[in-house]
């Protein structure tokens, strides 16, 4: 059986992150008195834009994880490109908050966008042994 303790503490990562970005939302949806939907509120929109955007890759990205960690590739290079990752998942967020275009979120989408190609075509190397 794999180990799979990569997929394990990404996952654990990925879900403290995620109640990391909910907390935000939360606290932006207070301090603003909303109590559905955004109500206009321009900080507690990007606050959920940045949550929901962290959703709809993170699924993916832990996916790859898993199957590139059961298919017992190298453990040093999906670790650490996996907390890359995840620290490109936090920097968007905090760019996010800007109102002007910010480093922090180009650099987490561009690293999300590369290590979700990179973790796909290691997936499908590996998938056909040639990795």
């Amino acid at each position: 059986m794999a180990d799979l303790h990569i997929t394990m503490l990404s996952a654990a990562l990925a879900a403290f992150i995620n109640i990391w970005l909910a907390v935000r939302c939360g606290n932006a949806r207070l301090s603003g008195k909303v109590l559905h939907g955004d109500g206009g509120n321009e900080a507690l929109q990007r606050h959920m834009r940045a949550h929901s955007n962290y959703v709809e890759y993170t699924p993916f990205a832990l996916i790859l994880i898993l199957v590139l960690d059961l298919a017992d590739q190298d453990g040093w290079l999906l670790a650490i490109s996996a907390l890359v990752y995840f620290a490109a998942r936090i920097l968007h967020p905090i760019g996010m908050q800007a109102s002007h275009p910010a480093k922090t979120r180009q650099i987490g989408i561009a690293l999300t966008f590369l290590l979700l190609a990179l973790w796909s075509v290691w997936a499908a190397l590996a998938a056909l042994r040639v990795v």
